[in-house]
């Protein structure tokens, strides 16, 4: 226990963060207070404005400063391609890591009941009205490999096959580099079964 209530509050505060627990709180509350003062004052302004400024792009849902995002505004993207990510993270992942040219829609989940995450809550209507607009020809389903990703995707290719757009999912299996000996039976089997023929 701690004399300063306000102490108490930044620390509880700090608490929202992902993976910080009660004792990681507390180190990061007490190395502000110790040795970064101006950065932490720094950091709860900068906070401050992005939890006011920031929400959500009109068109795919990303986070945006404004209506558009950029890469809903750039005219260099190819608008007949749309890759349909559960995250922000994920959008960031590809943008990264790939040649990707296309455009984006971002769920903020994956079909969940237990969580209370159905087709409302990720946005699908908005995603079913731009599938109706003709000018998709092709759904890149980016969901993770998981139950609930999985039926994510079912349910995205459902949308836009009923759309008259081509459902396409990212391949998934062995990781480059990696051993078979070492990956795990439901990716091996995941990898078994989408095989292709070698040129």
């Amino acid at each position: 226990m701690n004399s300063s209530p306000l102490l108490a509050e930044l620390i509880e505060a700090l608490r929202c963060l992902p993976g910080v627990g009660g004792k990681s709180a507390q180190r990061m509350a007490f190395h502000l207070l110790e040795r970064e003062r101006e950065r932490g004052s720094r950091l709860a302004r900068v906070m401050a404005e992005a939890m006011e400024k920031i929400g959500h792009c009109e068109r795919c849902r990303n986070f945006s400063e404004q209506p558009l995002c950029t890469l809903c505004a750039s005219s260099s993207r190819d608008r007949q391609v749309l890759c349909v990510v559960e995250s922000p993270t994920e959008l960031a992942a590809i943008e990264q890591a790939t040649g990707y040219r296309g455009q984006y829609f971002v769920l903020m989940g994956r079909l969940s009941p237990l969580d209370g995450l159905g087709p409302e809550e990720l946005g699908l209507a908005k995603l079913t009205q731009r599938l109706g607009e003709g000018e998709i020809e092709e759904l890149i389903i980016a969901t993770n490999p998981t139950v609930e990703g999985d039926a994510t995707a079912h349910y995205l290719a459902q949308l836009a096959r009923a759309g008259g757009v081509r459902p396409t999912r990212l391949a998934y299996g062995v990781p480059l580099g990696g051993e078979l000996e070492y990956v795990d039976r439901s990716t091996l089997a995941h990898a078994f079964g989408g095989r292709q023929i070698l040129d």
